[in-house]
């Protein structure tokens, strides 16, 4: 791995790294919406067949997993390392969903932008030789994050239009050192970022700005604009952050953002049932990017990429005690190789 300015690590050099098979599994209001044709298992009860909400979560998480593993047609004692996350305390969606795999274990939070770090850190084993697999993903559920950062659903908080709704499902990917038609060639690790946003349901406003400060530094880095990716996806702003991020790379400059878009935006259709401002959550910009972008990858409507998954770095503790929100993005290049 080189490092290229001061927050980039490039992969394109030496062992490459790629992207052997995904697997999605989308919730009900996922499933309805405008990307759910493009997962690959739709729930058709959110509680799945758990008695609890925690309990369905890692049933997710399992099916995801399941289902990558046999779209890479790679075996679970094939992999040398997981990498994963979720929004529960201590990472029970993904330990416990995960358990039932026999492989070395790094559980990773970077909250919504948790999806692009595990990406970043199985690509770089994989990168450096200290593995040729590495299974990464992430996981959430609506009614598990609400219960965690604000009000349990049952409580039937009233929400305002800045609040954003947690996605419920599931994204994994499998990499591998074996070519195939995606490969990841960078990722650069974001900073953390507080602009003083204290209300829980303004994470699109606390998020912005990182999202901003990574993308504007990944092109400082390696010397790219935002015109040289087909498309740049932040992780979960929704629709209200996104005009935030957009009126920030202004900002710095950037005026070219006609291909910058948000998975918070295209995971629902604004029709669709308190939705809000758009989607959030772990599973957010797994679901969207497996899903979805890297099909469009596939299909040569895309050859190069750029998701920036951003995460609100809050907690019911933080939250209590008065405390702003920081924000982090973390970012992922993929590029596809024609001939594979």
């Amino acid at each position: 791995m080189t490092r290229i300015g001061r927050q980039t690590w490039d992969f394109s050099r030496g062992t490459g790294v790629y992207v052997g098979g995904v697997g999605t599994v989308a919730g009900q209001l996922e499933s309805a919406g405008p990307l759910g044709e493009n997962f690959d298992f739709h729930l058709e009860n959110d509680r799945v067949d758990g008695d609890t909400w925690e309990h369905s979560e890692q049933s997710m998480f399992g099916k995801a997993a399941q289902i990558a593993l046999e779209n890479a047609r790679v075996a679970s004692e094939e992999l040398d390392v997981l990498v994963g996350a979720d929004l529960n305390a201590q990472l029970t969606g993904f330990y416990l969903g995960l358990r039932a795999h026999p492989v070395p274990a790094l559980g990773v939070y970077s909250a919504c932008a948790s999806i692009c770090e595990g990406l970043a850190i199985g690509s770089l084993i994989i990168h450096s030789q200290h593995g040729e697999r590495a299974m990464v993903g992430t996981s959430s559920h609506t009614s598990t994050a609400e219960r965690q950062f604000r009000y349990p659903t049952e409580y039937g908080a009233q929400k305002p239009p800045t609040a954003q709704r947690t996605v419920t499902g599931s994204g994994v990917a499998v990499l591998t050192n074996q070519p195939s038609a995606i490969q990841i060639t960078h990722a650069t690790i974001g900073k953390v970022l507080d602009y003083g946003i204290k209300s829980p349901w303004e994470m699109g406003a606390a998020m912005a700005p990182a999202a901003a400060d990574t993308i504007a530094a990944h092109l400082a880095d390696t010397g790219r604009k935002l015109t040289d990716y087909d498309c740049v996806a932040t992780g979960d702003l929704g629709h209200i952050g996104h005009k935030l991020v957009k009126e920030l790379l202004h900002e710095k400059g950037l005026t070219d953002t006609g291909h910058l878009t948000d998975c918070g935006m295209l995971i629902y259709d604004s029709s669709q049932p308190e939705v809000f401002s758009g989607g959030s959550g772990g599973a957010c910009c797994s679901l969207v990017t497996f899903g979805h972008l890297l099909k469009e990858m596939l299909a040569g409507r895309y050859q190069r990429i750029l998701v920036s998954a951003t995460g609100a770095l809050l907690s019911t503790v933080s939250t209590q005690q008065k405390d702003s929100i920081p924000g982090i993005s973390h970012a992922i290049v993929f590029e596809r190789k024609d001939g594979m």
